[in-house]
């Protein structure tokens, strides 16, 4: 799991309490506090494209890596890092941007866009009303 934010540290988690051996990695040391006083997986603080760093947290042995930093570039790095250099069978990267989402997609990389998500949800709602109003008349 690499960055502990609201995202990443909910994923990591739900990852620990489904029983996967977890270890994250962050650059901030107080991020290690989203996880609670019961985290009882493994927590690095450094930056997911520090080749040394991903090896200590375990990569090489990683049956899946989730990639969710507040930035898009590096999270396609180190997505692509996990996946090429360390041949992890399962990367599974956030990329906020759609048309870069949509890109990294088209080349292999299995990429969660929360903004095109909420896009298709927000337009759903307002069909879904009009809709309603299309038939009440």
């Amino acid at each position: 799991m690499i960055g502990c934010g609201r995202v990443g540290s909910a994923v990591a988690l739900r990852l620990r309490s489904a029983r996967w051996e977890v270890s994250v990695v962050d650059e901030r040391e107080e991020a290690l506090g989203r996880l609670g006083e019961q985290w009882n997986g493994e927590f690095h603080v450094g930056h997911g494209m520090d080749i040394g760093l991903l090896r200590r947290a375990g990569i090489e042995e990683a049956d899946a890596v989730v990639v969710t930093t507040d930035g898009d570039n590096s999270n396609i790095v180190i997505g692509q890092i996990a996946q090429k250099q360390f041949d992890v069978r399962s990367v599974v990267v956030r990329i906020l941007d759609p048309a870069r989402a949509e890109f990294f997609s088209q080349r292999g990389l299995n990429v969660v866009c929360p903004t095109k998500n909420a896009i298709e949800t927000l337009v759903g709602a307002v069909d879904a009303v009009g809709a309603h109003e299309a038939a009440l008349t």
